[in-house]
Parts: C-alpha cells; structure tokens; sequence
C-alpha cells in the first residue's frame, strides 16, 4: 500500500472537534490544534480533562462527534480504511496500559514495528538491541511482558513506539512508573527523534518533564484547549507548579 501523499503542511489539524463516548456529554469541545512538522509539544491538563481522548483521535482509535481533522494532509472522514495501515505506520504510540504483546519477548516486541514494515531481522538486530540497552532493558531481551515491572513495560513500550523512527509520536504519560533519572534518558530520547525531524507530542501529569523539556504547552481543561503556551513560561509554570524556582526549571 502507498503511504498518502504529505505536502509538508501541518502534520495534524483539528478544527471546531467535539468528541464524544456514545451518547455522553462531548468529553472534547471545540478542539482547534496544529502541530507542525517537525514540532515538540507537551499536553497537559488534570485527570479526566480528556488528554488521553486526544491523543485517540490522532491516531485514529476514535472517530470525533463533529469538525475537520486532518493527518498528513488526509481528510480522516474521507480516509479509506485499506489507506489506515499505511498512515498508522507513520505514527508510534506510547499507551498508557502499554498494550505489550504477552507471547512475544522483550526483543521481539521492540521490533515489531520493523517487522510489519518488512525489515529483515539482520538488518534491524542490532538498532533494536541498542535501543533497548539505552532504555535499561539490555539485561531483558529473552523476558516476558509478565515478568516485568510497571516501570520496565513502560520502558518497552516506549522503545517499541520509537523503534521505527516514526513521522509523528503520540506519548501519553511516559515517565508515570520511571525514576527521574531514567525520565530524564526518555526525554533525552524523544528530543533526539524530534531533532531528526519527528513531530512529537507528550501528554503528561510530569511538571518536571515539562520544565525541563523546553517545549511549549497545551493545556486541556474541562474538555476545552488553551492556546499554545511559550517554552519559557511553561517552564516557569511547572517550576512554580512543583515549589521551584523558575531559574532552575531549564534543561541540565
């Protein structure tokens, strides 16, 4: 299948979105967002403000209640379903519950996205085993989902969503179960993708990911969502957020 055709506009584009659970009051409202190519955001809101609802309609698990959304300068109202396995292999995804395949290793779940993209196991052996050596799983490779921690699926699910080097990373709440020190190496991680060119963006209660991440903030709330805010004053936010100075919110 050819993978839809990018003009190199906006990556993502929603206009006046709702979104709904069946016949619930809409959980989204009146949605207008554009992520550019190339751009790192971080989405931010309390618990039950609907960020998780996003970051579904991007991929497209979930069909929005009204309004125009747009990936790869696709129409997804429009988008044939034999067109979604292509677009959907564009993007990584970062799931909160991790969605790990339990029969598969360690290894083979990383790889998997470069298995479905036809890449050959000896070309892509030893990029999966350097990435899961950077995320601490290099002593893990033969294990099962179920032996490991929240903390280790985590670390896996993120390898397995980076794996490909995708056009566009949806995160949602990456650092929950991981120390600081490794939250800082997922970070780390995420801005090397970004600066190869990756649209990235990060849904995350984690203020000191955000201060240290330097990118600007969207802010979901009650449904709605705030306009872009600078990475300067995101940073001084979250550091006021978490008790700190603003002066020592920037990146190491």
């Amino acid at each position: 299948m050819t993978e839809p055709a990018f003009t190199g506009g906006p990556l993502v584009s929603f206009q006046g979105v709702g979104m709904r659970y069946g016949r619930a009051p809409e959980v989204l409202r009146d949605i207008d967002l554009t992520l550019p190519q190339g751009s790192f955001h971080f989405l931010t809101g309390p618990s039950g403000a609907g960020k998780s609802s996003l970051l579904k309609l991007i991929y497209l698990a979930h069909e929005p209640s009204r309004g125009l959304i747009r990936l790869f300068d696709q129409d997804a109202a429009t988008l044939a379903r034999s067109a979604l396995p292509a677009l959907r292999r564009r993007m990584g995804v970062v799931f909160q519950e991790y969605r790990l395949l339990d029969h598969l290793t360690v290894f083979d779940n990383a790889a998997l996205p470069l298995r479905i993209a036809g890449r050959s196991f000896d070309d892509y052996r030893q990029d999966v085993l350097e990435l899961l050596a950077w995320v601490g799983l290099g002593h893990k490779i033969s294990a099962l989902p179920a032996t490991l921690s929240g903390g280790e699926k985590q670390r896996l699910a993120v390898a397995r969503a980076v794996v490909a080097k995708p056009d566009l990373l949806l995160v949602d709440e990456p650092t929950g179960n991981l120390d600081q020190e490794m939250g800082r190496r997922i970070l780390r991680l995420l801005k090397e993708l970004n600066r190869m060119g990756a649209t990235v963006l990060v849904a995350t209660h984690d203020v000191n990911l955000v201060a240290e991440g330097q990118a600007p903030v969207l802010a979901l709330n009650e449904g709605r969502l705030a306009a872009p805010r600078p990475a300067s004053a995101a940073a001084a936010t979250a550091a006021a957020t978490a008790g700190g100075p603003a002066a020592e919110a920037g990146p190491e």
